[in-house]
């Protein structure tokens, strides 16, 4: 009887034993929610990143709502968002009540294009969210100048790129403030997370009391101060991230850098064993950059051969992905943007993304596969393109 090869999908946690005494410790100690360790795994990851502060959240996508709302964007303003990206990245602006306002990518990379960026800009644009795609940094050099010369706000949406660096700095020091995510997949787990790092004390202080249903002083205050008393002076959220949760990541963040340069490791082996595919286009590694690779993300290029690819290597058990489907393709942004663009202009707005949309697919990409792994993912993409050319 052939023997089935165990499904690898396009990315995986990882759990030590490490990993579990920390929590299992954390277990058994006073605090389980909001306690000492909170401000450790917060401490910890600002060192890390080269900030003076960083604050913990219940998930990447919370950590970008409380840093547009620190920055007081709400309705009326108008935030550019790139074309590609998880939709948490505009959602996030409508949950302040502002617009975002779609930019074209880059097609090698997936990155926003700073040109079109500028373009997009209106006397009512408040921010640029630059997301650092699959692991690579955007082109900060270029997007500062760009806001500065408009006097907006740049947010970093770095929640694929935790560890990557862009001209020797660590993502968490561009813009105004930088958010990241750790979700099981991404380089570090909290099993859900995320977390603001930033060198700006007012959106320090506005994140903690934005995901304490913006109430002035916490718990742990109210007991060190043997008092009762507290206020609510903001319109806030439960986004807090618990002491277990920070147990793991603190454990999980010593061996960050260790992981980071596996997946470096693994994505260059790929490019070597895709070289003389000339079907396969692998994103463009743009200089000054250390790109921590959350995902691997190559393009199929013949025209509507990647969906027979994607179904032919998910039946050989090989969990290739899509990230992603352009925000305005959505069926929700479809009908939220008919106020702004009639159906045809809908279509026009990030003609880089419409094209690479039906493109691009995510290879395997995590610390625990080895180069048998990614030489077999490789092997079994050359026969699907030779299946069905």
């Amino acid at each position: 009887m052939k023997q089935v090869k165990p499904f690898i999908p396009y990315g995986h946690q990882i759990i030590e034993d490490e990993d579990i005494d920390a929590v299992v410790k954390c277990l058994r100690s006073e605090w389980l929610t909001t306690g000492p360790l909170v401000k450790e795994f917060e401490g910890a990851l600002a060192s890390f990143c080269g900030v003076r502060y960083a604050v913990t959240l219940s998930s990447g996508t919370a950590s970008l709502h409380a840093l547009i709302n620190a920055m007081s964007i709400e309705r009326g303003d108008k935030v550019i968002v790139p074309a590609i990206t998880f939709v948490a990245t505009a959602n996030a602006v409508l949950f302040q009540g502002a617009t975002p306002i779609i930019a074209d990518i880059d097609p090698n990379t997936l990155l926003i294009d700073p040109k079109d960026v500028e373009r997009k800009i209106t006397d009512r644009t408040k921010a640029v969210i630059a997301v650092d795609y699959a692991g690579q940094p955007c082109d900060y050099d270029e997007l500062l100048t760009i806001c500065n010369k408009y006097n907006i706000y740049l947010i970093s949406d770095a929640c694929h790129a935790l560890g990557a660096q862009y001209r020797g700095n660590y993502m968490g020091t561009f813009g105004k403030g930088a958010v990241f995510s750790f979700h099981p997949v991404k380089h570090i787990t909290t099993c859900e997370g995320g977390a603001i790092a930033t060198n700006d004390k007012d959106i320090y202080e506005r994140s903690i009391m934005f995901r304490n249903h913006g109430i002035d002083i916490d718990f742990r205050q109210r007991q060190k101060r043997e008092a009762y008393d507290y206020n609510m002076v903001m319109l806030g959220w439960n986004y807090r991230l618990s002491d277990v949760q920070c147990a793991l990541g603190l454990s999980q963040l010593r061996r960050l850098r260790k992981w980071i340069e596996k997946r470096r490791y693994l994505a260059a082996l790929y490019r070597e064993l895709l070289k003389g595919i000339d079907e396969v286009a692998p994103l463009v590694e743009l200089p000054y950059r250390v790109n921590s690779f959350h995902l691997f993300v190559i393009r199929v290029l013949p025209h509507g051969l990647r969906d027979k690819v994607f179904q032919f290597m998910r039946r050989r058990g090989i969990g290739v992905n899509v990230h992603y489907k352009p925000i305005h393709h959505h069926k929700f942004y479809q009908e939220y943007y008919k106020q702004y663009y009639s159906n045809g202009q809908l279509h026009d707005i990030a003609p880089n993304a419409q094209m690479v949309s039906s493109q691009i697919l995510t290879l395997p990409l995590y610390p625990a596969l080895n180069d048998k792994d990614i030489k077999y993912v490789v092997e079994v993409l050359k026969d699907a393109i030779k299946l069905y050319l």
